[in-house]
């Protein structure tokens, strides 16, 4: 008896029991319908943040104030904000490191309220310098970007991002260059719109943001003297290890510190590498355990065909017998029953994936997480399907295979 005369036997035998054989595929149906939703939104949740990280430049480095192993205080956590980093050190970087760096835009942050006529909205106010605009990619969608006179004149100057702009117009899409708003009570002049963004990495709304110069950040809004932190753009992604490690010279020379190093630095160097990296790398661990723990779905379905192919081969021995009787080997009684299981555990492994990949979509339109399916992850997913039934499969083929054909005759 060929493979393919196997088959069309074991699927007559499963729609002879259409409930009980479905009943049998829900178990791997939902346990490679959980597989292919979990990978689905980790492999999407992975795209998008890269795709973020990727937008600000592969060569960014990012200098944070305070030593990563201690936790610091700040307005969140009730202590002093930390001050290690100054315009001086921004201006240090660029001069000296000309040869590893491109760019270098020293930012200081926080809250601010802006009110345009009778309208207010509570926003982040970020106050840098003009190679903001190449080094954190922020380009303009109409007007104009900060320069050189902006910052050395203290200008009362802005750019607005469209949520800002949304807020106060009602519409993204007003045009206020030449306009003026107040922040803090004190008139600035639009210079420029920058041009949407959309979330960031982390699900930050990156349009939610006024720019101004950061001696006017400094000086007129927020009156003191450090920053929040230091954007460098290295010459190329080669030269971003030497560039860190100059950097990390640099500061340490300028701040005065004296071993054990990293444990005394009062600053961070972190690369878009890095993040990217190590975010990946906590994607992928977290969604391995996901997948992991709905394999366990599968197995719970592999155990429920062992148990429903136990009762086949019980119900249908006088067939087997008369088979068997008849010429069927032992091999092709076997090949059967193991058809049968293989039948039922791919069958539903593609209903699964079905399941999955609607599931996926439904969670990543709840979670705003597009959900990729990849052909690697559906192929595996049915293929585990399958040798999960050929595996809990093989003890009732081997049952069926191994009866004797004159006490299976006389089975009652």
């Amino acid at each position: 008896m060929n493979a393919w005369e196997s088959i069309r036997i074991a699927v007559r035998a499963l729609l002879r029991n259409k409930l009980r054989s479905a009943l049998t595929m829900l178990g791997i149906i939902i346990g490679v319908g959980a597989v292919i939703a979990m990978v689905g939104l980790g492999e999407g949740a992975t795209q998008k943040v890269t795709a973020s990280i990727s937008s600000l430049g592969t060569n960014l480095l990012t200098i944070m104030p305070g030593n990563p192993r201690i936790r610091f205080g700040g307005p969140a956590g009730g202590g002093a904000p930390v001050t290690t980093l100054t315009e001086d050190d921004a201006r240090a970087i660029s001069n000296r490191l000309a040869g590893s760096i491109v760019a270098v835009a020293p930012t200081a942050r926080g809250a601010a309220t802006v009110k345009l006529g009778n309208k207010s909205y509570d926003t982040s106010l970020i106050g840098t310098t003009p190679d903001y605009e190449t080094v954190n990619n922020a380009p303009v969608q109409s007007g104009r970007f900060l320069n050189r006179t902006d910052v050395d004149g203290r200008l009362k100057v802005v750019l607005l991002g469209t949520t800002v702009v949304q807020q106060l117009t009602d519409s993204p899409d007003t045009n206020l260059v030449g306009e003026t708003v107040a922040i803090n009570r004190s008139a600035y002049r639009v210079i420029g719109i920058l041009k949407t963004k959309g979330s960031g990495a982390f699900g930050q709304d990156q349009d939610d943001v006024v720019l101004t110069p950061v001696s006017t950040a400094l000086r007129r809004i927020f009156n003191r003297d450090y920053l929040s932190g230091i954007s460098v753009e290295a010459a190329s992604r080669s030269r971003m290890d030497l560039a860190t490690e100059q950097i990390t010279r640099v500061l340490r020379a300028r701040h005065h510190l004296h071993p054990p190093f990293p444990d005394n630095d009062d600053f961070a160097v972190r690369s878009q590498t890095g993040l990217l990296e190590a975010f990946q790398t906590a994607t992928g661990a977290m969604t391995g355990l996901l997948a992991g723990i709905a394999i366990v779905s599968l197995i719970g379905g592999g155990i429920g065909i062992m148990n429903i192919m136990l009762v086949s081969v019980s119900e249908r021995t006088r067939e087997i017998g008369l088979r068997k009787a008849v010429g069927a080997t032992s091999k092709d009684i076997r090949l059967q029953f193991l058809i049968e299981a293989c039948v039922i555990s791919g069958l539903g492994g593609l209903l699964g994936v079905g399941l999955g990949a609607l599931g996926a979509k439904f969670l990543g339109l709840t979670l705003d997480t597009p959900a990729a399916i990849t052909l690697s992850s559906v192929v595996e997913a049915v293929g585990v399907a399958t040798a999960v039934g050929l595996f809990f499969g093989i003890w009732p083929a081997q049952k069926a295979a191994q009866l004797n054909p004159i006490e299976a005759l006389r089975f009652e």
